[in-house]
């Protein structure tokens, strides 16, 4: 039994550090996004092209890789600490999953503009990248507070 305490201490350990990076990534593309379509919108073809190359190298280096893992631990963490009875997991599940939802558009948007297909707006790019702060507000609360 004191194994498995001690191997859940470091399955967390290792959930929050990559906790941090997902959310580092998900705050920086949608930013890269909004300066990626002022470059095309303002007809600067060469800095459009670097955006392209960097949103591609936060995705591949850091953004996806983070997710994976943070799904991997966190299921196992639900797992080991017999967690999947509690509410609160299921709502942080619910809001997880809707990061990862975000994740996918900003990935997918991310294409549409090295295609040079914009489909949103300047201002609707800026209020979309606050959807990673406030959940991840959210679900801080229900694993520290547990709320029900």
């Amino acid at each position: 039994m004191e194994r498995l305490i001690v191997a859940y201490n470091w399955y967390l350990a290792a959930h929050v550090i990559f906790v941090i990076f997902w959310m580092a990534g998900l705050f920086m593309l949608p930013r890269y996004l909004v300066y990626h379509q002022e470059a095309l919108a303002a007809g600067r073809a060469e800095e459009a092209a670097l955006w392209v190359e960097r949103e591609g190298k936060i995705r591949k280096i850091i953004l996806s890789p983070a997710m994976i893992i943070v799904w991997l631990l966190g299921l196992t963490l639900a797992t080991i600490g017999q967690h999947w009875a509690e509410p609160w997991l299921h709502a942080k599940l619910l809001f997880v999953l809707g990061l990862s939802g975000y994740h996918g558009w900003a990935v997918g948007y991310a294409k549409k503009l090295a295609a040079n297909k914009p489909t949103l707006s300047g201002k609707t790019l800026r209020m979309l990248n606050e959807i990673p702060a406030v959940t991840a507000a959210v679900i801080v609360v229900l694993v520290i507070v547990k709320p029900f």
